[in-house]
């Protein structure tokens, strides 16, 4: 499934449009890293049901509603004080929650007798712009850092976009990672899904 709707392409400011192409910002925000991660459990694993946990800013950034129904999602139910929250059902059975709420998980489903629980950071996908390019790393750390804090059983993934950089720093921290039993998810622009593995001998 090829998604064409996940980046938002606004112009850079001025201090930063020296750092991407023609002036233009990819951004990838953290709503879209939820739901690309979301439909990627739908699709490659038995679980039928998936749960979101945005915050407040996620849905001001993000269109959720309207995400959904391009992917043939009809909202069924409505929950809490936000226009998004309630349960978004596919003809083939698939059901997304979106529940505004923190500390559960960004997204969470249960896949057989296990639980997946991933924590999600968006960001700037284009940029060479040092701050910009510190933020992903910061989000991929920051990710991994709350899945530590997490009591969430199951399995624990970080996901955050792909760019050459956090796949770098991806591949270096998978060794740690794995041995604290937390895998690492990049998304790409299009949606698709990269699980980073640590190699033998890191």
């Amino acid at each position: 499934m090829d998604f064409d709707d996940l980046v938002e392409q606004v112009a850079a400011p001025e201090k930063r449009a020296s750092k991407v192409a023609d002036g233009i910002e990819h951004k990838m925000h953290e709503g879209a890293v939820m739901v690309a991660y979301a439909t990627h459990l739908l699709r490659t694993t038995e679980a039928n049901h998936v749960r979101i946990h945005p915050d407040g800013e996620h849905g001001k950034r993000f269109d959720f509603t309207g995400w959904l129904a391009r992917r043939g999602f009809d909202k069924a139910t409505s929950t809490g004080t936000t226009t998004y929250g309630g349960e978004y059902r596919h003809e083939n059975g698939w059901r997304i929650t979106i529940h505004p709420s923190s500390g559960k998980g960004d997204v969470v489903a249960e896949v057989g007798n296990h639980t997946v629980s991933a924590e999600c950071k968006g960001g700037i996908i284009n940029t060479r712009h040092a701050g910009q390019v510190s933020r992903l790393y910061k989000g991929l750390c920051e990710t991994v850092g709350l899945l530590m804090a997490s009591e969430n059983p199951g399995r624990q993934v970080a996901v955050v976009p792909y760019t050459e950089n956090t796949l770098r720093l991806a591949t270096r921290m998978a060794p740690r990672c794995a041995r604290a039993g937390i895998e690492i998810a990049l998304v790409g622009s299009r949606g698709e899904v990269t699980d980073v593995v640590a190699t033998s001998g890191r």
